[in-house]
């Protein structure tokens, strides 16, 4: 079925963009919050990448102990994405103010890749240094204890959303909580923890046993690390996006619109076309004729007046972006010659469907 409009980030309120910052003390919490989260001791904030709202719905039987905390959905950001997402919620900003506009980002012609930060010229960390392509304090600048996957301390993705952070890495998923439990007991009044299991599962194997099987252990793990945490502490947990079952959404760019593109950025479900020289109307046009069937195709201008990334787009945002978005519907994607991202994936995100969009923000304190 045809969504009719897309869901935008509730910049306002419930938005992974307000977490942060209300965490740490500097703004008031999301309506969704219970009100005695802020007389808590101390705060967990644990990112499940991928952990959507309505796949948590779905599977619920499977997670009771997240089916039982308290809170409600909130939005995350556009594109619906792991790098902007993320960098969305540590530095408590909309990708329009941070930068990392996406997965695939137009720099001076080449995409970056900002999970690897490399460019098809290879690593970009010296070239491109992620310190000025993301120039905005994680953590309003504070320097918590981070826990995350130990191969990602030093990518340049990490130095350009974590910078300035205290590394406590796990190496497996069982000694996350041992870890957070560790910064806790040292008297760290916030820690982050972040781990993207189901992303990955879901992306492979899509919605069926597998992902089940790591819904369940990810769900026990929240529930070794609530038992594990002094009285007082409270345990908020969130996520970067949802994700959508693409299996037969593969869709491949008319020829008249490749005829009028550049070159393009973004990813399978959040397309940017980069026109050729006085040709965007024109690929504005024949993107909207030929795919807003199984698309919401909008200039750049569009997105932005309508805040799809934020109230404020700074110069060096708008300079990555292209000139039209094709940002799939329902179960769609969009090939790409110049993307590697295998076509064979099944689970997929970075479009503004509520599959997508709806994250959870649950909360534990006792």
């Amino acid at each position: 079925m045809v969504t009719d409009e897309p869901v935008l980030p509730d910049w306002a309120d419930r938005c992974v963009t307000r977490l942060v910052p209300a965490l740490v003390g500097l703004e008031d919490l999301p309506s969704v919050a219970p009100d005695s989260l802020g007389d808590a001791s101390a705060v967990v904030l644990v990112v499940i990448d991928g952990l959507g709202w309505h796949q948590l719905q779905q599977f619920a039987s499977v997670a009771p102990t997240l089916s039982m905390l308290d809170g409600g959905p909130i939005t995350t950001v556009a594109p619906s994405t792991t790098s902007a997402a993320l960098t969305s919620i540590t530095t408590g900003t909309a990708p329009g103010e941070h930068g990392i506009v996406g997965y695939r980002i137009d720099v001076d012609g080449e995409n970056l890749n900002c999970l690897s930060w490399r460019t098809p010229s290879g690593d970009a960390r010296e070239r491109i240094p992620p310190e000025s392509f993301q120039a905005i304090e994680p953590f309003c600048g504070e320097r918590p204890v981070v826990v995350q996957n130990a191969p990602f301390q030093k990518t340049g993705f990490t130095r350009a959303h974590l910078r300035g952070t205290r590394q406590q890495n796990w190496r497996t998923l069982p000694t996350l909580p041992v870890e957070v439990r560790r910064a806790v007991a040292a008297g760290e009044p916030f820690v982050y923890a972040y781990y993207d299991g189901i992303d990955k599962i879901a992306h492979e194997f899509g919605f069926g046993e597998h992902y089940e099987a790591e819904l369940a252990t990810v769900d026990r793990m929240i529930g070794d690390l609530m038992m594990m945490l002094p009285r007082g502490v409270a345990v908020v947990v969130t996520a970067d996006h949802g994700l959508v079952d693409c299996t037969d959404g593969r869709t491949e760019l008319h020829g008249d619109v490749w005829a009028l593109t550049n070159r393009s950025s973004g990813e399978a479900r959040f397309r940017w076309l980069h026109a050729e020289p006085g040709r965007a109307r024109d690929l504005l046009d024949a993107a909207r004729h030929h795919h807003a069937d199984r698309a919401w195709v909008v200039s750049a201008e569009q997105a932005i007046d309508e805040r799809w990334f934020g109230r404020v787009v700074s110069e060096a945002a708008r300079a990555r972006l292209g000139d039209v978005a094709v940002a799939a519907r329902d179960h769609w994607f969009f090939t790409d010659r110049a993307d590697a991202t295998p076509d064979w994936l099944i689970g997929r995100h970075g479009s503004l469907s509520e599959a997508e969009m709806r994250v959870p923000m649950l909360c534990h304190w006792s």
